[in-house]
């Protein structure tokens, strides 16, 4: 079981839309979260722990997450998706960016290396 965890700004649009994509998928957990306080699910140390792979939107995201939990991240990857926020839930371009963007990590990456 792999287990992804996508990260955007407020946890509104970018981030639950990964969520919902790969929830469905066999052998994946996923789960989303926001770097802001004021994120519908705020990032904690028990996402980043029971994260396989963090996918972040912005490499805003992944500063603010190695600010914040950098001890933690040790044996964890982070992949900057590079997908600005002009995007609303589950919008047709951004579901296709997702889906290429996540299918090509799990297919190239190896679990465990940083």
């Amino acid at each position: 079981m792999t287990r992804l965890l996508f990260v955007c700004s407020r946890n509104q649009w970018r981030s639950p839309t990964g969520e919902q994509i790969w929830r469905r998928q066999p052998d994946i957990r996923a789960r989303s979260a926001g770097t802001s306080p004021n994120a519908r699910k705020t990032i904690s140390a028990a996402d980043i722990a029971w994260a396989d792979l963090i996918f972040v939107m912005e490499s805003k995201h992944k500063r603010r997450i190695m600010a914040e939990f950098g001890s933690l991240l040790e044996n964890k990857k982070i992949h900057v998706l590079d997908i600005p926020d002009e995007y609303k839930y589950m919008d047709p371009e951004l579901v296709e960016q997702l889906t290429d963007a996540v299918a090509c990590v799990l297919a190239n990456d190896n679990l465990g290396q940083t």
